[in-house]
């Protein structure tokens, strides 16, 4: 394993922890100017977060009403009744955003296939990148004031959907996860500058519970009024 990887790993809690649990269960609260956008404004009301570890499968509830969840998975999308009635589903959805920019409308589906890789990779981060077909190689590092972040570009396999095929990963000095980079090729390819922080430790991981994905500007700072995704985590635990 990369060396800096196999450290953020153990930052994070370890992968022999890691590998004993199964799920994830977190509350979020959501904004940001990205789903205004897409003519889908996210109100601030909780909702129940959950991700499988060890494959990428998510969902979310409430979505839409208040007895209906997601299923997602990178093949397959659906919007569900608790009792497992599905109200809609779509099949290979990553291809309906086919032609997409910024500014393209989207429908529940692909608001639901959002949420669903983007929370599967922020709450499985950094261990995933230790999974079968993940390439990493250490790259520059960024420098955030006086700290050099030292930073790993991560190549994700095509089984896995995200936000972009290579995405970057800056550790501080502790090896915590301190920023993340990428491109989200689902709303035309703009670039995001991910900010964490506020640190909790929940059954022996340590996630940050603060998400906030600025435009970045070709130099790769982050504009501080744009902020595309904010992303607020309580109540997490891991079994």
């Amino acid at each position: 394993m990369n060396e800096l990887l196999a450290q953020a790993i153990e930052a994070h809690g370890g992968i022999t922890r890691w590998n004993e649990l199964t799920e994830v269960r977190a509350t979020i609260v959501s904004g940001g100017n990205l789903f205004a956008i897409k003519g889908l404004p996210q109100d601030p009301a909780p909702r129940e977060m959950t991700v499988r570890l060890h494959e990428e499968h998510a969902s979310v509830k409430p979505f839409g009403a208040p007895d209906q969840k997601t299923d997602f998975t990178a093949r397959r999308v659906s919007i569900e009744k608790l009792d497992g009635h599905v109200v809609a589903e779509r099949d290979d959805p990553r291809a309906s955003f086919a032609g997409h920019v910024l500014e393209s409308p989207w429908d529940p589906l692909d608001r639901a296939y959002f949420n669903g890789y983007a929370l599967w990779t922020y709450l499985t981060t950094p261990f995933l990148l230790a999974m079968p077909g993940f390439t990493v190689t250490e790259i520059e590092p960024w420098q955030e004031g006086d700290e050099a972040w030292r930073g790993l570009r991560a190549t994700f396999p095509p089984r896995i959907a995200s936000h972009s095929t290579h995405q970057d990963f800056y550790f501080g000095p502790d090896r915590l996860l301190r920023r993340h980079d990428y491109h989200v090729d689902i709303a035309g390819g703009f670039a995001a500058a991910q900010y964490v922080h506020d640190y909790v430790e929940a059954d022996g991981i340590l996630l940050p519970t603060k998400r906030r994905a600025h435009l970045r500007d070709p130099e790769g700072h982050p504009i501080a009024d744009k902020i595309m995704v904010s992303i607020d985590l309580s109540n997490v635990h891991f079994s």
